[in-house]
C-alpha cells in the first residue's frame, strides 16, 4: 500500500486522579498520542487510494466486496455514531441520510441500505464523501483535545481506540476488495508494481509442543476486541505445528494428484462446493498456455512456488491437510506456537501486499523454529468461531460488533500481508464462512504428536 508506518502503543490510559499535576501531565500526553494515532490512521486510509481513480472507487463487483468509496464513508460514519453525536456537544451530521447508507450491521444504530447493493450509491460522489471524512475528522479534533468532550474520558478514549482499529480492518478490506474488483476487470490493471523476489523455501519442519492445561485469550494489557476475552485455561493434547505455512508449489502437488478430483479428501459441504463452483484451483489462479498464473494487487502474474499460498477456502485448507496426512491446528495450539515467536513479518507496512517467501527478510525470528506465524496470509484453524467462557459483548450497539456472528464460521489467526502491524496480537481471532477465499488466506498445517 503506499505505506506509511503506523507503529506505536494501543494501551488505553487511567483518568488522573484530581489534583495530582504527574498524572494530568500524563492524561495530556495521552491524549495526544490518541489523537495522533488517529489522525495517522486517517491519513493512511486515504494514501491508500491515491493508485485509484474515481471509477475504480464505485465498483461493487459481489455481495461481500464494498466499494472503496463506501469504506471510507463508513468508517467516518463510525466516528460520528459512536463518538461524535454521543459526546460532542453540538456536533451536526453533514447529511442525515448519511447513516443510513453508510452503517454496516449495527441493527441497534438504525436503518441501513442493503449490504449487495452498495454498488447503487452512486451519490454522494467520491468528492462529497471526502468532505464528510473532513467534516469527522475536524469535529474529532474538537472532541480529542483536552476536555473537548461531554462524558466519561475514559469511554472516549476507548471507544477512540477502537474506532482506530476498526478502520484498520477496512483499510485491509479496501485491498482486497479493490482487489476482487480488478481481477473481474478485462484488462487486469494493477493497483501497484511491486513484487517479492523469489527465494529458496526452508524444509517444512514440525515443532512439538507437550500437553497441559495452558492459558489463552487476551490478559487485559492494552487493547484488544471482547471476542478475545476472557483470557481462560485449556487443556491442549500434544501436538506438532509446521514451521512455515505451506506454498504455492507445494499446493500444485496436491493439484497434479487430482486433489480437487478425490472425494475422500473433502467435507461432505466442501465437496458439494467443488461441484456446484467448479473448484479446480485456488481463487485468483487461472492457467494460461500450460502455465498457471493469478491475478495480484500488482497485476496478472505466473504463480510463484516459494510463495505462501493464499485464497483457499477452508474446504480447501482442510482438503489439502488431509492430502497431507495432517490437518490443521486448533486457534488454541495456533495461539500456544504462537506465543513464542515475535509479531514480526509481512504486513501491509511492507508494502509488498502479497504473500512473501519464508527465506525473505520479512519472514520474522526464526530462533522459534516458526516462520511466518504473523503476516503474509490469515492461517485457517480447524476451529468454530463460538464465545469463549465468561464472554461479555460490549454494552448497546458496539455489542454487535463481534458476538452475534458466532456461529457457522472458523477462526483464522495471524494477520496477512494486508494486515497493518499495529492491529494484530497473538490473540486476534478473525473469522470467515468456510466456502469464503477473497481474502489473503491460506494453511498451516499441524498433526497429532
Amino acid at each position: 500500500m503506499g505505506t506509511e508506518h503506523l507503529a506505536e502503543s494501543d494501551t488505553v490510559g487511567t483518568r488522573p486522579a484530581p489534583g495530582d499535576a504527574s498524572a494530568d501531565r500524563r492524561g495530556a500526553r495521552d491524549a495526544a498520542d490518541l489523537l495522533g494515532r488517529y489522525r495517522r490512521t486517517r491519513r493512511f486510509t486515504e494514501r491508500l487510494c491515491d493508485p485509484l481513480k474515481t471509477e475504480d472507487m464505485v465498483v461493487q463487483s459481489r455481495e461481500n466486496v464494498s466499494p472503496t468509496k463506501w469504506h471510507l464513508a463508513h468508517v467516518s460514519w463510525f466516528f460520528e455514531t459512536f463518538l461524535l453525536e454521543p459526546f460532542l456537544p453540538g456536533y451536526e451530521p453533514i447529511d442525515d441520510t448519511y447513516g443510513y447508507l453508510f452503517n454496516s450491521y449495527y441493527v441497534q444504530a438504525g436503518e441501513r441500505h442493503c449490504r449487495d447493493r452498495r454498488g447503487y450509491i452512486s451519490r454522494p460522489t467520491v468528492d462529497r464523501v471526502l468532505e464528510y471524512r473532513r467534516h469527522v475528522d475536524s469535529a474529532m479534533e474538537r472532541l480529542l483535545a483536552e476536555d473537548g468532550g461531554a462524558g466519561d474520558p475514559e469511554e472516549i478514549r476507548s471507544r477512540t481506540t477502537l474506532g482506530i482499529h476498526h478502520e484498520q480492518q477496512h483499510q485491509e478490506l479496501l485491498l482486497t476488495d479493490i482487489k476482487h474488483v480488478f481481477s473481474v476487470n478485462p484488462l487486469r490493471p494493477a493497483y501497484q508494481d511491486v513484487r517479492p523476489d523469489p527465494a529458496p523455501v526452508p524444509e517444512m519442519e514440525w515443532i512439538d509442543f507437550g500437553e497441559g492445561v495452558r492459558e489463552i485469550g487476551h490478559d487485559g494489557s492494552g487493547f484488544s476486541y471482547d471476542n478475545e476475552r476472557p483470557r481462560h485455561e485449556v487443556y491442549v493434547h500434544p501436538f506438532e505445528i509446521a514451521s512455515r505455512p505451506v506454498t504455492c508449489g507445494e499446493y500444485l502437488e496436491f493439484m497434479r494428484d487430482d486433489g480437487y478430483g478425490r472425494p475422500e479428501l473433502w467435507l461432505s459441504d466442501g465437496w458439494a462446493e467443488v461441484q456446484e463452483r467448479g473448484w479446480t484451483e485456488p481463487f485468483y489462479w487461472e492457467e494460461r498456455d500450460g502455465t498457471w498464473v493469478a491475478h495480484t494487487l500488482s497485476g496478472l502474474r505466473p504463480v510463484e512456488e516459494s510463495e505462501p499460498v493464499s485464497h483457499l477456502s477452508y474446504y480447501e485448507a482442510d482438503a489439502f491437510a488431509r492430502w497431507a496426512d495432517a490437518r490443521l491446528p486448533t486457534e488454541e495450539e495456533w495461539e500456544l506456537a504462537a506465543g513464542s515467536a515475535p509479531v514480526e513479518g509481512n504486513f501491509v507496512e511492507s508494502g509488498l501486499l502479497h504473500p512473501a517467501p519464508a527465506a525473505s527478510e520479512h519472514a520474522g525470528d526464526a530462533e522459534s523454529g516458526l516462520l511466518q506465524m504473523f503476516g503474509d496470509v490469515w492461517e485457517w484453524t480447524r476451529s468454530q468461531y463460538e464465545p469463549y467462557p465468561g464472554f461479555e459483548p460490549l454494552d448497546g450497539a458496539l455489542g454487535e460488533y463481534n458476538g452475534k456472528f458466532m456461529c457457522d464460521q472458523f477462526v483464522l489467526r495471524g494477520g496477512s500481508c494486508a494486515t497493518s502491524r499495529t492491529h494484530i496480537r497473538p490473540t486476534y481471532r478473525n473469522f470467515f464462512h468456510a466456502d469464503e477465499s477473497w481474502q489473503f488466506t491460506g494453511v498451516r498445517l499441524a498433526r497429532d504428536a
